[in-house]
């Protein structure tokens, strides 16, 4: 239960702040010496942070659906062509080239620096257009990599290209939503179909994914919460320090 803990609050922090949860879940799995835990409590986890972003963004999304803003929603279903074109096609072999330690420590300082580089961005009071979306979808698309921070690229891009810091935090988890969902669908149907690597001595108890859900789900509703502030104080820029240092230490020690 304890190792199981330790990965929900893995994954509530750094599926929001941009510090890459699927590179933090690797090294996570790797110092606790757990090794394969199972698709299920992958997707628990998954879920669990979906949570989080409707209960975090509930009133935008209820307004957008309500008001009927299909411009809106076209642009979160253009943002998520990327990514899903990346993650049907090379999603598989492009995860297991980078689960090594070392590898998401290299992908890791790359994220350090992309964040990094947004100190010296002007500050955004752009909308979110449907190009914007589109190159934050290009974003989301690279943070496939384990060690790739998809918060990080996302909202990397949206300062880049001049978009305001609370419309850009929306946007990049509200567009984060169909991935997410997208990826544990097919997790759930590759369990259905009984692949090899959702073996059933492999999978976590049905409690436990419960209970993985529920703790991810409430610490990314506080990540999301300390996210939206450094964009607005503008100290975002202070998680790329942290890649780096997170990224040297394992390639130091992997």
């Amino acid at each position: 239960m304890i190792e199981v803990a330790i990965l929900s609050v893995l994954q509530g922090i750094a599926e929001f702040l941009p510090i890459s949860s699927s590179g933090h879940l690797v090294l996570g799995k790797s110092l606790l010496g757990l090794g394969d835990v199972g698709m299920r409590l992958d997707i628990f986890l998954h879920v669990g942070t979906l949570l989080s972003i409707f209960v975090f963004y509930f009133a935008v999304i209820r307004r957008i659906v309500v008001n009927l803003e299909w411009s809106y929603m076209a642009k979160v279903v253009v943002s998520a062509v990327p990514a899903g074109i990346v993650g049907v096609c090379f999603k598989d072999s492009i995860e297991t080239a980078f689960a090594s330690p070392k590898m998401v420590g290299a992908a890791l300082l790359f994220t350090g620096a992309v964040l990094t580089a947004t100190r010296f961005l002007p500050k955004g009071e752009k909308e979110v257009s449907f190009l914007r979306a589109l190159l934050m979808g290009v974003a989301q698309a690279v943070a496939i990599l384990p060690g790739v921070s998809r918060s990080g690229m996302t909202l990397a891009a949206a300062r880049a290209s001049k978009v305001d810091a609370e419309r850009a935090a929306e946007f990049s988890f509200l567009m984060s939503a169909p991935p997410i969902a997208g990826a544990a669908l097919l997790e759930i149907l590759k369990a259905v179909r009984g692949t090899a690597e959702a073996g059933a001595a492999a999978e976590t108890g049905w409690g436990l994914c419960i209970f993985g859900a529920v703790l991810a789900a409430v610490v990314g509703w506080f990540a999301l919460k300390l996210l939206v502030a450094s964009l607005k104080g503008r100290w975002f820029w202070l998680f790329g320090p942290y890649c780096f240092v997170a990224g040297a230490l394992t390639l130091a020690f992997a």
